[in-house]
């Protein structure tokens, strides 16, 4: 098998030669790329050969165009500011009242110098070089992401509960916005959009139902029209998710390593879907021997063992994880067989 053929036979639940390798990296892919994050985030062309190298030096199954929240809002008209090592942010909330979301008009993803069009380009150069072996996604945040990203968290949540009706406004303007997003790099010839939707871990189970969960529904039901697949990507605490995060309809479920990794799998063996995870990207990698990181992936991997999973970390894997960490980390599935 090759690293697509393997990520799609664990995705879809049939047998794997090995259990695939698929960490989230975006500073350590710019890192490993000797690249500043400014450039990666903002060209297209670099964040690609970044992952392509990732791919090359590593042996990961998967890689990503995930490199920041804020391609969306960068082309509604949001200020951006673009920090040299951090990842771009809005400098001011572009949402505050009923008056600003009449204002906005639905972007064009391919507009010639937005940022959603620039990681359509990093979508489509990944593809080009290396699509037929190696599972390559897109990347796109989910409404409720997105209106956090407009709003400002803290704001978002309290409209949520002061102007749910604004809210549930917002949700929908944004809703056709990431869709075209997603099928924008469908059409590019990504066959898996990761999704991104980690603010949702901070409201109640409740709230999950209301604000998020139904358009998390609509982005996953049109990804699956146009023929892709959707990894649903909620770090955070989700234990208390978990049951409504499958009615979703994604593909692929992130664990992150602040939920309990066998509670994930009895939920997600049960509903017939996979999940990647679980190590600690700080305790298990970033502060870990190459020994005691490769001990962390091998315990997954035997908790995992039976079900439909993937070898990844909870969460983002930092930049200042040493190399030799990094290589236990992705030799462990071999590791496991062999043991």
């Amino acid at each position: 098998m090759n690293s697509k053929e393997r990520c799609l036979a664990a995705i879809q639940g049939r047998p794997v030669d090995r259990v695939p390798v698929f960490p989230l990296t975006m500073f350590l892919a710019a890192d490993r790329f000797d690249a500043i994050y400014h450039d990666y985030a903002t060209q297209g062309h670099v964040l690609a050969e970044a992952q392509l190298k990732l791919y090359e030096t590593y042996g990961v199954d998967a890689i990503t165009a995930c490199s920041d929240a804020f391609r969306i809002s960068a082309d509604l008209g949001g200020q951006m500011v673009y920090p040299e090592n951090q990842t771009p942010y809005l400098a001011l909330a572009l949402v505050s009242t009923e008056n600003d979301l009449t204002k906005l008009v639905r972007p064009d993803p391919l507009k010639a110098g937005g940022r959603m069009a620039d990681r359509c380009l990093a979508t489509r150069e990944m593809v080009r070089a290396v699509g037929e072996e190696c599972l390559v996604l897109g990347w796109v945040d989910m409404p409720f992401a997105e209106a956090c990203s407009l709003v400002g968290v803290s704001q978002f949540m309290l409209m949520l509960t002061e102007q749910p009706e604004l809210a549930h406004r917002l949700l929908e303007f944004l809703t056709p916005v990431v869709i075209d997003f997603a099928l924008a790099q469908i059409e590019v010839g990504a066959p898996m959009i990761g999704a991104g939707d980690a603010a949702a871990s901070l409201i109640s189970a409740r709230m999950y139902r209301e604000f998020s969960l139904p358009y998390e529904k609509q982005i996953c039901d049109a990804v699956h029209r146009a023929g892709g697949l959707v990894k649903l990507h909620i770090c955070g605490k989700t234990a208390h998710l978990l049951n409504d995060m499958v009615q979703s309809g994604a593909d692929l479920f992130n664990v992150d390593h602040l939920v309990d990794l066998m509670q994930a799998r009895q939920v997600y063996e049960q509903a017939g879907r996979c999940y990647k995870g679980n190590l600690n990207p700080v305790q298990d990698m970033l502060l870990a021997t190459p020994e005691a990181c490769q001990q962390a992936a091998l315990k997954c991997l035997d908790q995992a063992s039976g079900s439909p999973y993937i070898l990844s970390a909870g969460c983002e894997v930092p930049a200042a994880v040493n190399d030799e960490v990094f290589k236990a980390f992705c030799q462990a599935p071999v590791q496991f067989i062999g043991g």
